[in-house]
């Protein structure tokens, strides 16, 4: 037999993502919620790499847990990975309203004043409960949002998620090799730049502690920060239950300043490893919020090769 031509495999693909997009957003919102609960139970009996893969990191995150207690945490893990996406389908056809009401901000302060005095503030993210409904608030409450997006296979679902962040009021750059510079060039006035940062996708990531454990991630928050003399601010997300569906709770951490000496690689790693500390904290206390189905810690990584 033949196999399937990659063209098209990246044709179903797109053509789910589209349906997704569209079907989702017919159903009643409790019904779309409990669909991608069973979605999310079914994969997690099912298994695979990033079922696998999210156990393991929960398991290095969470080392006190019995293997029936950590099975559950997996379960609730997944659970919150798929609400993301089923709350990505609908977020477009949101109200500005609709958008805040589902919504709670802890620590914003700062951040507000230094946006009220036209300087520019810059989020370490990490894969955290649904950041695109954050991004759609900030950009209605807060200000312009300027963030980089990973590149997506096939292309034409990269360009799906790309129309869709920039109709929640995002600037989107994709991850390319002049990233950094079209972010200089971006954060300058009044704008908000989230960026995901706790996994390492070019290869020069800063090695960290995370809960414990040596990690790699990425210095582009830290150097950003340094390089425009923006505010840094750790932010975490989790989600919270609303009535019959859910919301997210947005911390904005405590702003992380530069050391006054040092060089720049020296202040770019310890402020790196200082917003590690903080989302670690918080990946510790809302371990199932944290969507991560990739390999983080060192050992992990160099037991790949």
């Amino acid at each position: 037999m033949n196999p399937i031509p990659a063209v098209a495999t990246d044709l179903v693909t797109v053509g789910g993502y589209r349906l997704g997009w569209a079907g989702v957003r017919a159903l009643p919102e409790r019904a779309a919620y409990g669909l991608f609960d069973r979605l999310a139970d079914a994969s997690v009996v099912r298994g695979g790499k990033g079922i696998d893969r999210l156990r393991a990191n929960y398991a290095r995150v969470r080392p006190e847990l019995s293997p029936a207690e950590l099975d559950d945490l997996v379960r609730e893990g997944m659970r919150a990975y798929l609400r993301y996406y089923c709350e990505a389908f609908r977020l477009p056809t949101l109200s500005r309203a609709a958008v805040a009401a589902r919504v709670r901000v802890e620590g914003d302060g700062p951040v507000r004043e230094r946006l009220a005095a036209g300087r520019p503030v810059v989020c370490f993210l990490g894969h955290m409960g649904n950041w695109d409904l954050a991004g759609a608030w900030c950009s209605a409450e807060l200000g312009r949002v300027v963030t980089v997006a990973e590149r997506l296979k096939p292309e034409a679902v990269f360009e799906e998620f790309l129309e869709f962040r920039t109709s929640l009021g995002m600037t989107i750059i994709p991850l390319a090799t002049d990233s950094f510079a079209r972010l200089r060039t971006e954060t300058a006035g009044p704008v908000v730049v989230p960026l995901l940062a706790d996994r390492d996708l070019t290869g020069g990531g800063l090695s960290v502690d995370f809960c414990g454990h040596e990690a790699r991630m990425a210095p582009g928050p830290a150097a950003l920060a340094l390089a425009t003399r923006s505010a840094l601010h750790p932010v975490s997300i989790r989600h919270e239950r609303r009535g019959s569906g859910w919301g997210i709770v947005i911390t904005f951490h405590d702003e992380v300043a530069a050391p006054v000496s040092g060089a720049t690689r020296a202040k770019t790693q310890a402020m790196t490893g200082e917003c590690a500390r903080v989302l670690g904290d918080a990946v510790t206390r809302h371990t199932s919020d944290w969507h991560m189905l990739q390999r983080v810690f060192v050992a992990d990584l160099q037991e790949r090769g």
